[in-house]
């Protein structure tokens, strides 16, 4: 990623004009988990271009054909069929474990970026990895009644907050299916929590949620277990506990 580091700055700073604020939130050191929120196509790139670190993000798999899906593989971005793949968490699995950073948008496709509902494919990785998670607030990549596909023009005004970190272990007695809820649903109410916070200190606003409806990442009526399932598959049985 030697490359694509300055390129994501470059884009953060000289296309757009990114404010970043939460930076001392991340680990100088070992595995972090990236959880933004999900309202553009810019927002995996954005976050990866303010991130104080550098990351691997998961990318849905449609995106790695011809020419762009090269250079998503020469940054080291990693592909995810989001139907459905225990291959892809376990690969970044193995970056967490070496001791360096995975980004997901857990929503799993674009929406109105306010976390209502996420996958659980987050909290399977940090509930099998030693990783902390950084709920991460992505402002300013899409605004108002902008389509789901809008890129916005040079020049826009953009915002990157990292939230306080959290971190998952295990509780005793507890069955892989609760903890895996449990968790995810933590994470979700964090990350929802943070761009709320983000919104009142940045002033900037999220899309409007009638706009976003189409590309929302899962119905309210699924479980936690069930958005994490699509992701991930069944998991095994684990005793967990979450720390903040």
């Amino acid at each position: 990623m030697a490359w694509s580091r300055p390129v994501g700055w470059a884009l953060d700073h000289l296309v757009y004009r990114t404010t970043v604020t939460g930076r001392a939130n991340v680990p100088q050191a070992g595995p972090v988990i990236f959880a933004g929120n999900h309202i553009s196509y810019l927002d995996g790139p954005v976050m990866f271009g303010a991130a104080p670190r550098p990351m691997h993000i998961l990318v849905k798999q449609e995106m790695f054909g011809g020419i762009l899906g090269r250079v998503l593989t020469a940054a080291g971005q990693l592909p995810v069929d989001r139907s459905g793949d225990r291959a892809a968490l376990q690969r970044a699995k193995a970056i967490l474990d070496a001791g360096s950073c995975v980004g997901i948008l857990p929503e799993g496709t674009r929406g109105s970026g306010q976390a209502a509902a996420i996958n659980n494919g987050v909290a399977w990785l940090a509930l099998n990895s030693a990783a902390t998670v950084i709920p991460v607030a992505i402002l300013g990549t899409r605004t108002g009644d902008e389509h789901l596909n809008t890129v916005p023009r040079p020049g826009r005004r953009l915002h990157v907050s990292f939230g306080p970190a959290l971190t998952a272990d295990r509780r005793p007695g507890e069955t892989g299916r609760a903890s895996m809820d449990r968790v995810g649903t933590g994470i979700r109410a964090a990350l929802a929590r943070h761009v709320q916070d983000t919104i009142q200190a940045s002033g900037h606003r999220l899309p409007d949620a009638e706009t976003a409806r189409a590309g929302s990442a899962a119905p309210q009526s699924e479980t936690p277990h069930e958005r994490q399932t699509a992701v991930a598959g069944e998991p095994a049985d684990h005793h967990l506990r979450k720390v903040q």
